[in-house]
């Protein structure tokens, strides 16, 4: 199997279970989505770190060099958890992850573009082309989350908001990830560090806002499961696709994501979900074949 397929794999697990953790967050409503964001991303990103602390101990000499992008991509990934659900909360679950997750490689590509000054292929021009139109008609779906009737213009337009800067900042910790990998440090080191140290600067907040969660069993259950399958074991999956490939292709495949996290707020909360929302999702599909079609996509940049 190739790198490049074995990368495109792993991303696409992790897709998946990103997928769950809006329809997760609504069966604890209890849980403040800032809550939901530390006890994830928070506990989440020290769970890596331990799982990865023989690997980032053998890098300290590399992430001493590289410690500029260590912070940068930390700070990323303190601010994408508590802008992701904080945008599900205002604009609703389905709407609320196609923008955040959808952006991001729109944004991961400029950032490529302006930083290491990487033209961008024909295909995955093209397969991002399709991609924003299935995410603008899968955005235009009609949503009734749970908490009652749609939301209210003002709080959409906060929703997207905060969506637009999650897939900032998203695509942001995963750039700063790939060049640490690029710059000679080993992935699952690059990996834990960054959530470990963001992780920590998310503990506060934690400490402030997480006593709910000692409030009832299924708290306990859903910050217990946010924390290891979607941000740890799927985090440990996308630092293993980073390594192989390219971050752009890498959040393009990502788009997989809004498309499971729709599918799941149709079936078990009762979001609907219109014939343009359906179109949307086939062509979010098709644009993951186009950009991630492994013939087509390089380790090295």
């Amino acid at each position: 199997m190739s790198p490049t397929l074995i990368g495109n794999s792993c991303v696409v697990i992790a897709a998946l279970l990103w997928g769950t953790t809006g329809t997760v967050a609504r069966l604890a409503p209890a849980l403040s989505p800032i809550t939901i964001a530390c006890v994830a991303m928070g506990l989440g990103g020290i769970l890596q770190a331990v799982l990865a602390l023989p690997a980032i101990l053998s890098s300290l000499p590399q992430l001493q060099q590289q410690r500029r992008l260590l912070i940068i991509g930390a700070c990323a990934v303190a601010i994408y958890p508590l802008a992701f659900y904080c945008s599900m909360d205002f604009a609703g679950v389905a709407v609320g992850t196609v923008i955040s997750i959808g952006s991001a490689p729109l944004f991961s590509a400029l950032i490529e573009n302006r930083l290491e000054k990487s033209a961008l292929t024909k295909q995955w021009l093209g397969g991002a082309f399709v991609g924003v139109i299935g995410i603008s008609l899968l955005a235009q779906m009609h949503t009734a989350p749970s908490a009652g009737g749609d939301p209210a213009q003002a709080s959409l337009s906060v929703g997207v908001a905060l969506g637009l800067l999650a897939g900032l900042t998203y695509a942001l910790y995963s750039w700063t990830a790939r060049k640490m990998m690029v710059n000679g440090v080993i992935s699952r080191a690059a990996m834990g560090s960054t959530f470990g140290v963001g992780g920590l600067l998310l503990l506060p907040l934690l400490i402030a806002t997480g006593g709910s969660l000692l409030a009832s069993w299924q708290n306990a259950a859903v910050g217990g499961y946010m924390a290891i399958f979607p941000m740890g074991i799927g985090y440990l999956c996308y630092g293993a696709g980073l390594a192989r490939i390219k971050a752009s292709i890498a959040t393009a495949i990502t788009l997989l994501e809004p498309v499971v996290a729709a599918l799941l707020a149709v079936f078990i909360l009762n979001e609907t979900l219109s014939p343009t929302g359906w179109t949307g999702i086939g062509l979010i599909i098709a644009s993951l074949v186009i950009t991630a079609w492994p013939k087509r996509v390089t380790v090295s940049d």
